[in-house]
């Protein structure tokens, strides 16, 4: 995805664990969404999940935190894996179990972890690959939201 397009719809999941959204149910209804990939193979992807979870409880009022587990063998298929490692991690925000790489394409993401933060509007603001970065992260994402508040 390029910057400012438009948020993919959230179709073709294979499951939704911790409740199910649609594009219509974020885009409007807070100043940002993070959406994240990640893999119960990825080890990047686990040591990066408490920034995620920081991220999910610090910011609950203005961001909504979405995430998208993206398989990368077919050991990443077994769903009640899947489940396990999102609780062993503490996700408790939606994840989109995306077994087909339905949504994985619609973003024509190649990377977990993946971090992709659109704004009210649903169009994407940031987008950042890889373990590291938080600084990056936080930084983009207070950007945004002091923008964000300041259009209020």
């Amino acid at each position: 995805m390029k910057l400012r397009e438009e948020m993919p719809e959230f179709e073709g999941a294979k499951a939704w664990f911790n409740g199910e959204v649609s594009k219509s149910d974020l885009v409007g209804n807070k100043p940002l969404t993070l959406v994240h990939f990640w893999s119960i193979s990825c080890g990047l992807c686990k040591e990066a999940m408490p920034m995620i979870n920081e991220f999910r409880d610090e910011y609950s009022e203005d961001m909504n935190v979405i995430a998208v587990h993206m398989p990368r063998s077919e050991k990443d298929l077994d769903l009640d894996e899947i489940k396990e490692v999102a609780d062993q991690h503490d996700i408790s925000q939606p994840i989109f179990v995306d077994s087909d790489h339905k949504l994985t394409d619609a973003f024509d993401n190649q990377y977990v972890p993946a971090y992709y933060v659109f704004d009210s509007e649903g169009k994407l603001r940031h987008f950042q690959a890889g373990g590291e970065g938080r600084k990056m992260l936080t930084k983009r994402i207070t950007k945004l939201l002091d923008k964000a508040k300041k259009e209020d």
